[in-house]
């Protein structure tokens, strides 16, 4: 499950218009056209782009060697091909396209996690015959549920985290040949060691932020019971919200007005959410309750994470997510026999649905693994994203195979939540943007209209007008009879 996305920029908030992505750590090889070669510098003489600066002590050679004149561009289809191949696959394009990939595992893993959650709450339920009173001749068919345990779920599910680091382990002898495993485990411990980190201080934190995932988590998984998935999903999206109002006030991040407004719209689609069937009905108060205090832990996670382990590298990530696997194994395996034996969680040992449980666990596994490390490859817009685009597959998933139905309040609170996710995806300097983004707009209709001008001009036999993109202003160059610009 998402409990928390800890590694790379935990408390920042990705924008839409400056999606800024974590600076890879130097144990983690990413490999770019951009990048330089081997035995080079991004400034250096080998490098793409070289300024040369030559010296003529002689007269002659400066007379002679003159340079020569800039060729024109190549013009023609092949030329106009080329430099549309090259903008294809420029580096920005390759994390663009990346970035789509990464959203859409992100949406389906987070979508498949969620409803292997549901559809063990809603599956087909046994059927045993009870007597309905003392006589056995009387008997009535009456459905059991044989599986209702979110807390073993949750310990099932966070028992996965403990394949981070081998998956790391493993992608970095493949990617760095010459790396020996130790080198790789010496780096990722050393630079817990350079922050000042003891083993009991580590262990601490550790067992801390166990504690707040696997509390995160219950409360999701415990929300599935009563409300649907694609409303659990919504509220959960608010957690991003909720990272920005903590970062503010722990962080102390830069104050931007309409990322306040953004938590407040949240905030009033998960109020509707509360209230969707009426103020009677509790059941879904409390599912509602649950699924924003999920959201807000997630938030206290990444926050926390930001500042008590702070810039950390991939290796420091999948290193600590393993060990929040194994402490969790370890350690609260008793806490969800004792709510089996008290009855709290109702387990049937041979209708356990195991299909259903690792399913989830692998998907969940899948989305944490992409949030985390998918920095590496793009921007982390696109995995934030995953988190919104995910509500709207869920809601067809709901229609078509649950037959639910959005209107009223539930439609308007996702509606609310989903205009205060993107809303808190804003950058700071934002007017900026969209007044730039509006003078371009302008340029290129005037532009356009002057082309369309300059061609009528050409079919009379006259001199195209021009644009100035400085400042621009239309600059005809039509002279008059007496020779004076018009």
């Amino acid at each position: 499950m998402r409990g928390g996305g800890g590694g790379g920029a935990g408390g920042d908030i990705p924008t839409i218009f400056n999606p800024h992505r974590v600076r890879a750590p130097p144990n983690l090889v990413v490999t770019s056209d951009g990048s330089p070669r081997s035995g080079t510098v991004p400034n250096g003489p080998f490098s793409r782009q070289q300024s040369v600066l030559q010296h003529n002590d002689s007269v002659t050679g400066s007379t002679q060697d003159a340079p020569e004149p800039a060729a024109p561009p190549p013009t023609g289809p092949m030329a106009r091909l080329r430099r549309c191949t090259s903008s294809c696959c420029s580096d920005s394009a390759r994390k663009f396209y990346c970035g789509v990939c990464v959203t859409v595992l992100v949406t389906a893993s987070w979508v498949g996690t969620t409803h292997c959650i549901k559809y063990m709450y809603i599956g087909p339920p046994r059927t045993s015959l009870i007597s309905s009173n003392e006589s056995a001749v009387q008997m009535k068919p009456k459905q059991v549920v044989m599986y209702n345990a979110p807390f073993f779920t949750t310990w099932f599910c966070t028992n996965w985290t403990v394949l981070f680091f081998p998956i790391y382990f493993v992608c970095q002898l493949v990617a760095n040949k010459c790396k020996s495993s130790g080198d790789i485990l010496t780096e990722s411990i050393r630079n817990f060691r350079e922050k000042g980190f003891t083993l009991g201080k580590f262990m601490t934190r550790v067992g801390l932020f166990c504690l707040l995932w696997v509390i995160t988590n219950y409360m999701y998984i415990h929300s599935l019971r009563i409300l649907q998935a694609t409303e659990a999903m919504a509220l959960f999206a608010t957690n991003v919200a909720c990272v920005y109002f903590l970062s503010w006030i722990i962080l102390h991040k830069q104050f931007v007005g309409v990322r306040i407004v953004a938590v407040i719209l949240c905030d009033m689609g998960t109020a509707l959410l509360a209230y969707m069937d009426g103020i009677t009905r509790s059941p879904t108060l409390c599912g509602v309750v649950l699924a924003a205090a999920a959201a807000a832990g997630s938030a206290v996670y990444k926050v926390l994470f930001k500042k008590v382990i702070g810039d950390a590298s991939y290796g420091q990530v999948a290193m600590f997510f393993s060990l929040i696997g194994l402490f969790n194994a370890v350690f609260l395996w008793p806490l969800s026999l004792a709510l089996y034996f008290m009855g709290a969680e109702t387990i049937v040992w041979d209708y356990i649905p195991w299909p259903l449980l690792f399913a989830a666990g692998g998907l969940s596994l899948v989305t944490n693994l992409l949030g985390n490390f998918g920095v590496a490859w793009t921007y982390d817009l696109f995995i934030t994203l995953g988190l919104i685009t995910a509500v709207p597959v869920s809601a067809a998933l709901d229609v078509v195979f649950y037959h639910t139905h959005f209107f009223g309040m539930k439609l308007a609170g996702m509606i609310l939540i989903a205009i205060g996710f993107f809303l808190v995806m804003f950058p700071d300097n934002w007017p900026t943007y969209i007044t730039r983004l509006l003078r371009n707009i302008v340029l290129l209709s005037h532009s356009a209209r002057w082309s369309r001008r300059g061609a009528s001009a050409s079919l009379a036999g006259q001199p195209r007008p021009e644009l100035d993109y400085r400042t621009g202003l239309i600059r005809s160059h039509l002279r008059s009879p007496s020779g004076r610009v018009r």
